[in-house]
């Protein structure tokens, strides 16, 4: 699809976002903004209900899949800076809502229209409207949610092939999870956390500066462990270094 810069966007903004990182809503407005879309961030939208869901209380799930719709249907696209969300408002909200005539139809218009925040940016605006400067050493990890069920692996560094200065550098085994996983860390923290290390350990043979992806999640998952094992790296997620927005602290720091 050529770039579209035309329109409203309603911005979803996260759960971990709103509590952990609200730069990440500021670095996406910029960004949307800056190349002629209009933001709104509806105040009455809550969480998507992917905790209910994966817990099967698939009613609670319910419950916020509708609300959630009547909070976004009337924009031309709906925009999350998170693989994991987005995964439950395009392909869980019209499996949950199928067999509900007043809301099946309503549940998919909005599944058509929702983006992952990265691939928006890729697709719909366009890389060349990124113009930040960012001169470090960086490797990316990949979340499940965003590459399994939404097959991003190539937008997220299209963008940062933008990004003057920045140097990507993969790391070994980069599509294997961090342990994250939402409530999965809950249910199995051990096994979590040796995900967590080995993959930490990875992501440090690369030598880089700073750590980025596109789930927070994920982020505060691998910030976490890098902290506890005191290395110098950052975590930061991804359209906050192509907004110009990752020049303080990162994910997990004071």
């Amino acid at each position: 699809m050529p770039p579209d810069r035309t329109g409203t966007v309603g911005l979803f903004a996260t759960c971990l976002m709103n509590a952990m990182r609200p730069n990440i809503g500021f670095a996406a407005a910029r960004l949307l903004e800056d190349a002629g879309w209009r933001v709104e961030v509806p105040r009455e939208q809550t969480c998507c209900g992917q905790p209910a869901y994966n817990g099967g209380d698939e009613d609670a799930a319910r419950a916020l899949a509708r609300r959630t719709i009547a909070q976004f249907e009337a924009f031309d696209a709906l925009v999350a800076p998170s693989g994991s969300c987005l995964a439950t408002l395009k392909h869980d909200y019209p499996r949950l809502l199928r067999d509900d005539p007043l809301w099946a139809g309503r549940a998919q218009a909005l599944a058509d229209k929702s983006w992952e925040l990265l691939t928006f940016l890729h697709e719909r605006v366009g890389p060349e409207h990124i113009r930040s400067r960012f001169p470090h050493r960086v490797t990316y990890h990949d979340s499940c949610s965003g590459l399994r069920q939404l097959g991003i692996r190539e937008a997220p560094r299209a963008l940062l092939a933008r990004v003057e200065g920045l140097r990507l550098v993969e790391a070994e085994e980069r599509e294997v999870c961090c342990g994250f996983g939402g409530t999965f860390s809950v249910k199995y923290p051990t096994l979590s956390e040796r995900l967590a290390e080995n993959k930490v350990q990875r992501l440090l043979a690369t030598r880089a500066e700073v750590v980025l992806g596109g789930d927070l999640g994920c982020l505060l998952h691998l910030a976490g462990r890098l902290s506890r094992i005191c290395a110098p790296v950052r975590v930061y997620h991804t359209v906050e270094v192509l907004a110009g927005l990752a020049d303080g602290p990162g994910i997990g720091q004071a």
